[in-house]
Formats: structure tokens, sequence, C-alpha cells
């Protein structure tokens, strides 16, 4: 599994994202390959992400891409991820 943890430039939000979202699936046992991107790799017609995890204000920007998109609300809140990730995985 390919999850993508997105933000502008894939260098700020996403790697605390990816931090969090790699913790979060330690935690529940879930083996996924989790990678800091930029909107831009996000939006690539080839991207092999099953997942995408996005900030609120960028979701609307990532529609229509193949992957699921999961918005977060806040990229500090575990309780959060761990609730989404569920969801989408499960």
């Amino acid at each position: 599994m390919k999850i993508y943890a997105v933000c502008g430039a894939g260098i700020g939000t996403s790697v605390l994202l990816k931090s969090n979202a790699d913790r979060v699936l330690q935690d529940l046992g879930i083996e996924a390959e989790v990678q800091a991107v930029s909107i831009e790799q996000a939006l690539e017609d080839q991207s092999p992400a099953q997942i995408v995890l996005a900030t609120e204000e960028l979701v609307g920007k990532l529609a229509g891409i193949r992957s699921e998109v999961v918005p977060v609300r806040n990229i500090f809140d575990l309780q959060e991820l761990t609730e989404k990730l569920q969801a989408s995985l499960g």
C-alpha cells in the first residue's frame, strides 16, 4: 500500500503528516509506505498512491485524482488520523 502525505511544496506540512501517519499505521499494525510529496506529485497521472492525506485547504485542488483523498483537519491529532486511516483501510 502506498500513501501520499501532501502539502504545497512537499517539504513542510507533508513531512509532519507523514511522520504522524507512520506512527498511526505502526500502532495499527498496518504495513504501508508513506511518502511526503508536493501537490504536483500527487496530481500526476501515474501516481501509485492508493490514499492521499491532505489538509482540508488542499482537498479541492486534488479533485479528480484516482487516489482516495482523505482530508485531515489537524495533522497533529493522532486520534483523527487513526479514525480516518481505519475508515479508509478497513
